[in-house]
């Protein structure tokens, strides 16, 4: 496995806690990685420049340096969907820049963690799918399930879309979002069972991003 696509069944689900711990695992194996945001709604300004927490997480757990501008190549101020946040930045998202970033870090790194936006079907902007990104790049993809209620629902659905939209579903990671959710473990083995890919790994509820790294089952 080198470069992969990180998806969620929701936004709050923990998409970056796991990203970094992937970055953090696939570093483990001696592998050179840079995370990728390429679409973030919701910045501060830093010295000047919109700058996302996000972003600068999987900055920070990267060992490859690269400009803000290719691991997040759109920093959106407005904390909303990013179709909303493009409209109300002025700007549109251009699948051509995204792909353009991407091919800088992977000629950097080993392996690149990109981290979507929001859930799957939450679209980058007005006409333009994750899943668009996803196939130009010809990534596999990890979905994020937040374990609490509802995250059977979601997951399935999401699992199923990803393979009608023509996209590889390579495993899925279970976050504990909430703590005491699922301890004895039935809703994490109904997932196993219903969900077309392995578990990567569940994630206990406050964990660290680097005890998250090595409760990973990577392919």
């Amino acid at each position: 496995m080198h470069s992969l696509y990180v998806t969620g069944t929701d936004t709050g689900v923990g998409k970056t806690h796991a990203s970094v711990a992937l970055l953090h695992a696939l570093r483990a194996r001696g592998l050179r990685v840079a995370g990728m945001k390429p679409v973030a709604a919701g910045c501060q300004r830093v010295d000047g420049q919109w700058r996302n927490d996000d972003a600068l997480a999987l900055q920070a757990a990267s060992d490859r340096a690269a400009p803000y501008a290719e691991l997040n190549s759109f920093a959106l101020p407005l904390p909303s969907a990013p179709q909303l946040a493009a409209r109300a930045a002025g700007v549109r998202v251009d699948l051509a820049v995204l792909a353009d970033a991407f091919e800088r870090l992977q000629a950097r790194a080993d392996a690149v963690v990109v981290e979507g936006a929001g859930g799957w079907l939450a679209p980058f902007d007005d006409g333009l799918e994750q899943s668009a990104l996803v196939r130009r790049l010809q990534l596999p993809v990890v979905l994020v399930v937040g374990m609490r209620l509802g995250c059977l629902n979601h997951a399935r659905l999401s699992a199923r879309v990803i393979a009608d939209d023509g996209c590889r579903l390579l495993g899925w990671i279970g976050n504990a979002v909430e703590a005491g959710f699922d301890d004895n473990g039935d809703y994490a083995r109904l997932l196993q069972q219903q969900l077309p890919a392995p578990c990567l790994g569940l994630l206990a509820h406050g964990m660290s991003p680097v005890e998250a790294a090595a409760n990973l089952r990577l392919p």
